[in-house]
């Protein structure tokens, strides 16, 4: 039997994007967007998203620009995948939906875009799960580096700095992207039929441009889109020492990368505390 999809897909214009989302629960429950990272897409949540609509919840299940159906309104918009895009798409978002406020959980880099609509915009952050922990990036510090095995980590970000491996991501994208499953979830099995659910979102016809463009502005190598200037200025003045309010750390042992795939009651415990709290 193949593994469940999140449909139907609703389309909403938010922002510079079309967006594709699952939207699950009754629509005057309290809202909760579960944002994916890479190389992912809205099928990390498959196994959550119906444990919060059992409870009331309305949930929404974003593809973030670049993946699966979601897609630019214009053409002329930069395919940037800069933290800044992903914290605006996700404002936008909740603007187009008529949420003044929500609880934002998410991982990498829809964990990302949740950390930076909680520090810029805390008013319309009920609550926030981010695993992976807090993640905004310090681009004025990515020239500093990490212990030798924790640069040898991060093989696929060099990767992506040359022009080589922009045209390796585009020609193995389904390849390269199972090896970061594999690697980065070392106890997690999955089968084909699983990861193949995902890997058709990284057919969206801006993922490489938009991957390419994360992983080089992230280390300073290129500029942003000019149309985010302004917030990438406010986040490079952030730290986790801004966050206000309860904050609970906790380590859940034999977890990857993928949290809400591998330990779906784990994650949905996390954030029916939040919903529960607002």
């Amino acid at each position: 039997m193949p593994p469940p999809r999140l449909e139907p897909l609703q389309h909403v214009d938010a922002g510079v994007l079309n967006v594709a989302y699952f939207d699950a629960g009754p629509a005057q429950g309290p809202p909760v967007l579960l944002m994916h990272g890479f190389p992912y897409d809205i099928h990390a949540y498959a196994e959550v998203a119906p444990m919060l609509a059992a409870k009331r919840c309305r949930v929404i299940v974003p593809y973030l620009r670049g993946y699966g159906a979601t897609r630019f309104v214009d053409a002329a918009t930069p395919r940037s995948g800069e933290q800044a895009a992903l914290g605006a798409d996700l404002l936008a978002l909740m603007d187009a939906l008529a949420l003044p406020r929500a609880v934002l959980a998410g991982y990498d880099w829809g964990g990302r875009a949740a950390c930076v609509v909680a520090a810029l915009w805390p008013q319309r952050c009920a609550g926030l799960v981010s695993y992976n922990s807090y993640n905004i990036q310090h681009i004025a510090n990515a020239m500093q580096p990490l212990s030798p095995d924790g640069e040898r980590r991060l093989w696929y970000q060099y990767y992506f700095h040359s022009e080589r491996g922009r045209a390796g991501l585009a020609a193995h994208r389904r390849a390269l992207c199972k090896l970061l499953w594999q690697t980065w979830s070392p106890t997690w099995t999955f089968d084909d039929a699983t990861f193949e659910r995902s890997a058709a979102a990284f057919d969206n016809p801006d993922f490489v441009d938009v991957v390419i463009h994360s992983y080089r502005h992230r280390f300073g190598l290129v500029p942003g889109d000019p149309a985010y200037a302004a917030i990438e200025k406010r986040l490079a003045a952030h730290d986790a020492h801004r966050f206000s309010g309860a904050r609970s750390h906790r380590i859940v042992p034999g977890v990857g990368h993928n949290m809400p795939q591998e330990a779906p009651q784990v994650f949905a415990d996390a954030v029916l505390e939040l919903v529960q709290r607002a």
